[in-house]
């Protein structure tokens, strides 16, 4: 693979595992684009997991996933011989529960886009869960799949509106900022961009309304990455990451260093927050 671009403009050093497990008491991973794709598992993912096991530091994922419980990811994890237990997964779906203490949700009616489990973590928060057709305090975009997309999006967009109309204003929230992750073909949509689409249609029907934004959880901000902080129990920690937006702008407002993995999703040099300490071509 050719040396990217962020390196070339911007000077950023090339580091190897071995010099990241050496230089550091515990390594952080994303997990789509890092360690696994859609289909199954990224190149040399499982043996760099296992050095790091190898040689007694800890590791952790920390992932903008809130559509399949730690548990259950850690499962399909090992089915792609990948050695991860559900404690060492941290998924913004867990930051549902301090965002619905801090803003008073708990008991509040719950509309959710996702598979089961982004209904399980909103469950798990102190939420009640109701049809999207529904009146709803709360809507929640747990992920792009596991319900028939354009009905569904169609009937949520309908609830919505009708419901401002009257003039409440349900909390927007969604758990994964993400635009896009790689797919084993390619790239497919993520949550984040479905709350754009969100976004989109509420300031076309109402242009003067600013507040009608989604609460973005996860990467780039820093919760995550102060609770795998705190579970290593030391800042001298790394992250590797493959998009400059979330996992490198994270890193850096969490004060740790970061790493661009050159085999995932940004291709285009990094300025301002998100500047990566290192980069490396892949995980092998």
């Amino acid at each position: 693979m050719s040396r990217p671009r962020e390196a070339a403009d911007s000077a950023v050093a090339e580091i190897s595992l071995d010099a990241l497990i050496e230089r550091y008491e515990g390594i952080l991973f994303d997990a789509y684009g890092v360690l696994v794709h859609g289909e199954g598992v990224m190149p040399g993912a499982p043996e760099a997991l296992e050095a790091i096991r190898n040689s007694g530091k800890p590791f952790f994922l920390v992932t903008n996933d809130a559509s399949t419980l730690p548990e259950r990811a850690a499962a399909r994890y090992r089915r792609f011989g990948l050695r991860v237990q559900a404690e060492q997964i941290i998924s913004s779906g867990l930051l549902l529960d301090a965002c619905f203490e801090t803003h008073r949700l708990k008991g509040a009616r719950c509309a959710v886009l996702g598979p089961a489990d982004s209904e399980r973590y909103v469950l798990l928060a102190g939420g009640r869960v109701v049809p999207v057709e529904a009146d709803f305090d709360v809507l929640v975009i747990g992920d792009e799949t596991g319900y028939p997309f354009l009905p569904t999006v169609d009937a949520t967009l309908s609830s919505l509106t009708r419901q401002i109309d009257k003039g409440r204003s349900p909390r927007l929230i969604v758990p994964n900022p993400d635009l896009i992750y790689p797919s084993g073909n390619g790239f497919g949509l993520a949550a984040g961009s479905v709350a754009l689409l969100f976004e989109a249609a509420l300031e076309r029907r109402y242009p003067l309304r600013s507040d009608l934004r989604f609460l973005r959880l996860g990467k780039p901000e820093p919760h995550l990455y102060e609770e795998a902080i705190r579970r290593i129990g030391s800042r001298k920690v790394v992250m590797v990451g493959d998009q400059l937006e979330t996992d490198i702008a994270g890193a850096n407002a969490a004060g740790i260093d970061s790493v661009l993995l050159a085999t995932g999703v940004s291709i285009v040099g990094p300025i301002g927050r998100s500047r990566p300490t290192y980069w490396m071509r892949s995980l092998r």
